[in-house]
């Protein structure tokens, strides 16, 4: 358990919208120590599996990593198939002691499916809804998804409801910025 006197890491905000045909990831590059900003560009959103899934992470970023080179693997070992992939990457989470203790939280998508995947087992699909989906993680994740819902009845481009979520969680919380990085998979 951390010690609440320590400054302590926070990062990002990290968004995925469906929506047209077309699945967005975007994620801001603040990272931050206590009350410092040490960066500001980080790459936090990244193509995988030749470039036929796209991820984002919120938490740790050695974390984020290891478990970006673990869900490679495993869509390796499971080709074209994201959803069973993730399962097992979870299930390994869930029970691997080293996996166990990584902080971090993952979006992932393809062009058939996008999902969310945390430590404590979770692989979860967003709700559709007639006007498509979303999901957010990380510190603004909560800013980006309220605002990010309030667009999608009204913006056609999933591009467009991702930034400008990014933008109104990085006016509210301040380990977001508006350096923002975006990839995408059509459908």
């Amino acid at each position: 358990m951390p010690d609440p006197a320590l400054p302590s890491w926070h990062a990002t905000t990290i968004v995925m919208v469906r929506k047209a045909g077309r699945t967005v990831i975007a994620g801001d590059g603040q990272v931050s120590f206590g009350q410092t900003v040490i960066k500001s560009n980080a790459r936090k959103v990244r193509r995988l599996a030749k470039g036929d899934v796209i991820g984002g992470f919120a938490g740790a970023t050695a974390d984020a990593f290891t478990l970006f080179e673990r869900l490679e693997a495993k869509l390796e070992q499971y080709p074209g198939q994201l959803m069973r992939a993730c399962v097992e990457l979870a299930k390994d989470w869930r029970t691997d002691r080293y996996l166990r203790r990584l902080e971090a939280m993952m979006l992932v998508a393809d062009a058939r499916i996008g999902l969310v995947l945390t430590g404590n087992g979770d692989v979860l699909e967003p709700e559709t809804g007639e006007h498509g989906s979303m999901m957010a993680i990380g510190s603004g994740g909560n800013f980006a998804l309220a605002a990010g819902r309030a667009l999608l009845p009204y913006e056609d481009d999933p591009e467009a409801i991702a930034r400008r979520a990014l933008t109104i969680a990085g006016e509210i919380c301040v380990y977001t910025n508006g350096n923002i990085v975006v990839e995408s998979v059509a459908a």
